[in-house]
């Protein structure tokens, strides 16, 4: 096991709600697809299966961050370029975990604690800071009369 048998539990939960139900439910996607790496690595998979898994991680990041921007730009949310920036910023993130992996003979320690530290760590942070605000700006957008 890569990282000492200790089970790391990543699941949606109410504290990751934004109220938008498109984002919400891309973030469940996300968080299921994380859940699988993190899993792969701690069953001791080896190398081929976790880079599928970090790939298909990258690959739902993209569609993700995608939609989630275009309901940002439909929206006129005032803080789009900053919260593009954090999104380039962290699949800047999946693809280094990929080349650091890519190097190592399989998933250890490390590994698991950088995805913990740099995807899963920032990506619950992100949601309940920045993708909260982006859901409360587009729903205010979307209905005036709740003001």
């Amino acid at each position: 096991l890569c990282n000492g048998g200790i089970t790391m539990l990543i699941e949606f939960d109410d504290t990751l709600v934004t109220g938008n139900s498109t984002i919400d439910e891309q973030h469940k996607e996300l968080i299921k697809r994380i859940g699988n790496l993190i899993t792969a690595c701690e069953e001791g998979d080896g190398k081929v299966n976790a880079i599928k898994m970090l790939d298909y991680l990258d690959e739902y990041t993209d569609f993700h961050f995608t939609a989630e921007e275009e309901l940002q730009k439909k929206a006129g949310y005032p803080d789009y370029e900053n919260h593009h920036k954090k999104h380039e910023e962290f699949k800047e993130t999946i693809k280094e975990l990929t080349e650091y992996l890519e190097e190592l003979e399989g998933p250890n320690k490390d590994f698991v604690d950088k995805v913990k530290t740099e995807v899963v760590d920032w990506l619950f942070r992100h949601i309940k800071a920045a993708d909260r605000s982006v859901a409360e700006y587009i729903n205010l957008h979307n209905n005036p009369d709740i003001v």
